[in-house]
Parts: C-alpha cells; sequence; structure tokens
C-alpha cells in the first residue's frame, strides 16, 4: 500500500511539472484549425496528421513550462512557496538537470513528429517548426527570456493561437486562407489572455524579480483593463465575422462561455493575493478552452446539418 501511494505522489509531482492547465492552450487551437479545414475548405480530415500534430503541441506546450520552472529556478524567482508552479526542484527535490533533460526529450520526440507531419505536407514546416520550439526554449530561457519582456503576450498569442491554428489547417490543406487566419484571431488574443492573467497574479514577485511584463509597466489596474479587452474583443470578432464575413451564426455559440471571463475579471478586480486569483486563471484558461472547442463545434453543426 505505501509502494501504491509513493507511486501515485511521484505520479502527480511529474503531472503538475507538465502544468496540464496550460495544455488547452495547444490542444483547442490543433481542433480549432483542423475543423476550419474540414468544414471552411471541405477537406477530408487526415487523422494520423491530426493526431501527430496534436502530440507534438502538446509536447512542445510542456517542454515550455519545464523550460520555465528550470530557468525561473537558476533565477532565483521561485521558491517552495511560490504560487502556481510545477514546483518539482524546489518543493520536492528533483535535480535541476532532470527538468532539463525530460524537457529536450520531449523536444526530440516533437522533432520526429515534425518529421512525419513534414513529409506529408511540406518541408517548409521545417522551418516554422524550429522557429515555434525555439521560441518555447526563450520564451523563459537565454540571456533575454520574453517572459521576462513586455511581448510575452503577443509572442505566446502569436506562437500558441493563431500559429498552431494555421499550421494545423495548413498540413491538412497544404494552404492558408484568410478565412482561417481571422478565424485564428480569438485564439491569439485568448492564448495571450492566459499569459497576461499569469503575469497579473505574479505581479509582486516578478517585479521584485527584477522583470518587465506588461502587467508591470502599465500597472495591475490597466492590467485588469486590458485583459477585459482581450475577452470583449474576442467575441465581438466572432460576432462581426458572423455578420461581416458570412461566418455561420452557430459560431454563435462561443457566447456560452462569456461567464467565465466575467468571473475572471471579477476575481481580480477584487483579490490581489496570489493564492486568492488562481481561480481567476483557472477561468481565463476555461475561457480560451471553451470558447475554441464551441467555436468548433459551431462549424461541425453547420458543416453536418447544412
Amino acid at each position: 500500500m505505501t509502494k501504491v501511494i509513493e507511486a501515485d505522489r511521484g505520479f502527480k509531482v511529474w503531472w503538475h511539472l507538465t502544468r496540464p492547465h496550460t495544455l488547452t492552450a495547444s490542444f483547442v487551437p490543433v481542433f480549432l484549425g483542423t475543423t476550419i479545414a474540414l468544414t471552411v475548405e471541405g477537406e477530408p480530415i487526415h487523422f494520423p496528421l491530426f493526431f501527430a500534430m496534436l502530440i507534438a503541441s502538446m509536447l512542445i506546450q510542456a517542454a515550455t513550462n519545464m523550460f520555465n520552472e528550470y530557468y525561473d529556478y537558476k533565477l532565483g524567482l521561485d521558491n517552495e512557496n511560490s504560487v502556481g508552479i510545477g514546483g518539482t526542484i524546489v518543493r520536492h527535490g528533483v535535480a535541476p538537470s532532470t527538468i532539463m533533460a525530460i524537457a529536450l526529450s520531449f523536444y526530440g520526440i516533437a522533432v520526429l513528429l515534425g518529421i512525419y507531419i513534414c513529409a506529408m505536407s511540406s518541408w517548409w514546416l521545417a522551418a516554422v517548426g524550429l522557429v515555434c520550439m525555439l521560441i518555447g526554449y526563450l520564451y523563459t530561457g537565454g540571456p533575454y527570456p520574453i517572459a521576462y519582456s513586455p511581448f510575452g503576450e503577443l509572442v505566446s498569442g502569436v506562437v500558441m493561437g493563431m500559429g498552431i491554428v494555421l499550421i494545423a489547417f495548413f498540413i491538412q490543406t497544404n494552404t492558408v486562407t484568410l478565412e482561417a487566419i481571422l478565424l485564428s484571431v480569438p485564439s491569439m488574443i485568448l492564448v495571450g489572455a492566459i499569459m497576461l492573467s499569469n503575469n497579473i497574479r505574479d505581479i509582486v514577485g516578478d517585479t521584485e524579480g527584477g522583470r518587465k511584463t506588461m502587467a508591470i509597466l502599465v500597472g495591475r489596474h490597466n492590467a485588469i483593463y486590458i485583459l477585459s479587452l482581450f475577452f470583449i474583443v474576442s467575441y465581438l470578432w466572432i460576432l462581426g465575422l458572423v455578420i461581416i464575413e458570412d461566418i455561420t451564426y452557430w459560431a454563435l455559440i462561443v457566447l456560452f462561455s462569456i461567464p467565465k471571463p466575467i468571473k475572471a475579471i471579477d476575481i481580480f478586480r477584487h483579490k490581489k493575493e496570489p493564492l486568492e486569483v488562481m481561480p481567476a486563471m483557472k477561468f481565463t484558461a476555461q475561457t480560451n478552452t471553451i470558447f475554441g472547442f464551441l467555436l468548433a463545434v459551431g462549424l461541425l453543426i453547420n458543416y453536418f446539418i447544412f
């Protein structure tokens, strides 16, 4: 019984290291991009490519989280009381070198999957994939980590939001259309919102650690206002596409996700302590997940019914 409990604890340690609540930021864009290829372009889904892209994206996201854990520890930003971290180093005594080795192993598997994807679609994607992986490393690694700058939201949104949607779309259609780009914009914004909510929570610790995030530069009150705008623009964007671009009105089922961002903003406005605002981060991540999922479902309903 003791060995079973220890094994369970060990699994939880490694599971938390991947920061599973962030993995939807890689899953949903792949699902959405593939759905757009099917419903807008009428291309049949190549499921091996879909799953290869999905697994590679989640591995890169998990590895990026591990790089974050490694470098935040190396720079002295994480301690056993830090909120929102995997905690395998500062709480569970796992060697930093082990974390780095796992992250690089995940990258290695992602590269193998990337080779398969390129062979089945286009070798131009090799350059795109390598850039995405480099950005994943440089997000918290290297001499000028992106996460410590005001550009974290923009870079993560473009790469993990819009970029993954368009790559998933491209490998199914061998092209990128204006409609696919327009439908990927909310994904870009909402992935950026996840990063911004993280930086709002950590604004005190990040300031002490010397970071220059957007939340720090504009101040907590303005950062919450910007986060609100991220949410509002995402919903208005889909409404605009339905009205102007003749996207199916079924896309408006994304409105069912509105309670999530409302709860997130309400918590950020009334709470300040990192532990107190953790639910706001969860609601922000859920907004991205549910919004993207509902958008894809709306497109699928229109495709199969009409």
